[in-house]
């Protein structure tokens, strides 16, 4: 395996050229906070996602890369080996933002891909696979929940309709918005459904900020991550009864904001983990009928709870309904779950290969789990998988103010290239 940087390659990677085109897909679905810091609101399957989509397909074509999507709407462009009938290496992330998102979450990912694969070719280094960059589809989930829709399909991890009947707020379902974006591009060839309709890629490589602080507190150049810690997602309801604040006793109310309270304190407990490892969120809260004089007939609340141990993921997730039912008094309640990923590690063949460009192009390398979830983690089951992650400024991630410097962004993309150069001639 090498063990020393391809100089021609390292070289050809642009940090102007790369840090121009990552300021152009951040002006689409661009605004400024009250802040003054610049955000990315870029909801998928949306009219600004298809802009920023024909901008990358155009830069794609422009270097001779091959285009094609699939029934699902995720994006390939590929660049060809000499060895046609080999699978491919995968590389990419996401071009879909958090409503009130930043510039660099999951697009830099795609951008570092297509930027990799252009230094490559202008190095006029042949490989044997072909090398693909993937945009999936609705990674976030902030318009359609839950995210990792189009690599879930992609990779069989849920049939393609199971979220035809999602809704965004507005009514408008996942079934709809997918069909008017294929519409949209139907000038484009369409390609089989990942490895439900094909072969598996010969391997994945996601590159990522970190969405944390650890590596620039540490002075690290690079993450080379390990594995991605386990999911689960609940949507909880609890039904009680309205009535008039200022006439009706108290010991007679069916209050379902007070149910909630009691509900999330006994939550909290059974979540309590004194070694911090353990990541438990209710951060979406909606009240009805929602007036200052009113008791609450319903109370709807999500739970994100993440854990890298599965059997704790398991135990404690499943707990989840009993200790709700014990901690209510009043109110009825029901208890849906939304997303179920299990923790996955990531095995030699990809963190290997990104450590060595790393080691070889002279950088510091953490190994970490990423506390996120990501495409890749869909990716695990069906090929050698792996990320690559640089720091981002205070670990400020899903906001406006999240920012990475245009060397952190070129040093990852350099790591990258040698790395999909190194497999992709595997």
């Amino acid at each position: 395996m090498p063990e020393t940087a391809a100089p021609n390659l390292v070289a050809a990677v642009s940090e102007a050229r790369h840090w121009d085109q990552v300021m152009a897909m951040a002006r689409i679905g661009a605004f400024t906070d009250a802040d003054g810091n610049e955000g990315v609101n870029r909801p998928c399957l949306s009219a600004l996602d298809r802009e920023a989509r024909r901008v990358l397909i155009r830069e794609a074509q422009g270097i001779g890369l091959g285009v094609s999507v699939d029934s699902w709407g995720n994006l390939f462009l590929r660049h060809e080996g000499t060895d046609a009938t080999l699978a491919p290496v995968l590389t990419g992330s996401h071009m879909d933002s958090q409503p009130n998102g930043g510039r660099f979450d999951g697009i830099w990912g795609v951008m570092a891909g297509l930027e990799a694969v252009r230094a490559i070719r202008e190095a006029g280094i042949a490989t044997r696979r072909p090398i693909e960059v993937v945009a999936w589809t609705n990674e976030e989930g902030g318009r359609f929940a839950p995210g990792c829709m189009g690599s879930m399909a992609f990779t069989g991890f849920a049939r393609p309709d199971t979220w035809d009947a999602v809704a965004d707020k507005d009514g408008i379902t996942v079934k709809d918005a997918l069909a008017e974006h294929l519409a949209a591009e139907a000038d484009l060839p369409r390609r089989p459904l990942g490895t439900v309709e094909g072969p598996a890629p010969h391997a994945y490589v996601e590159a990522h900020i970190e969405q944390g602080p650890m590596l620039e507190r540490e002075g690290q150049d690079v993450g080379i991550v390990s594995g991605i810690q386990g999911s689960r997602w609940f949507l909880v309801e609890i039904q009680g009864r309205t009535d008039h604040a200022g006439t009706s006793p108290v010991s007679l109310r069916q209050d379902a904001v007070q149910d909630a309270v009691r509900a999330i304190t006994a939550l909290n407990a059974l979540m309590h983990d004194p070694t911090d490892v353990l990541r438990f969120t209710v951060a979406s809260i909606e009240v009805s009928p929602n007036t200052s004089n009113t008791v609450a007939d319903r109370v709807r609340f999500t739970i994100d709870f993440r854990h890298p141990d599965n059997v704790v993921l398991q135990a404690r997730g499943n707990a989840i309904e009993g200790v709700i039912q014990s901690a209510l008094r009043h109110c009825r309640f029901s208890l849906t779950e939304r997303f179920h990923a299990a923790p996955v590690e990531f095995q030699p063949p990809v963190p290997d290969a990104l450590e060595r460009a790393a080691r070889a192009q002279g950088l510091k390398a953490k190994r970490m789990p990423s506390g996120a979830f990501h495409d890749a983690q869909f990716l695990v089951p069906h090929c050698p998988t792996g990320m690559l992650f640089i720091p981002c400024r205070n670990g400020v991630s899903h906001h406006p103010a999240e920012y990475a410097s245009p060397e952190a962004l070129a040093a990852g993309t350099r790591v990258l290239a040698q790395a999909l150069l190194e497999l992709a001639n595997d």
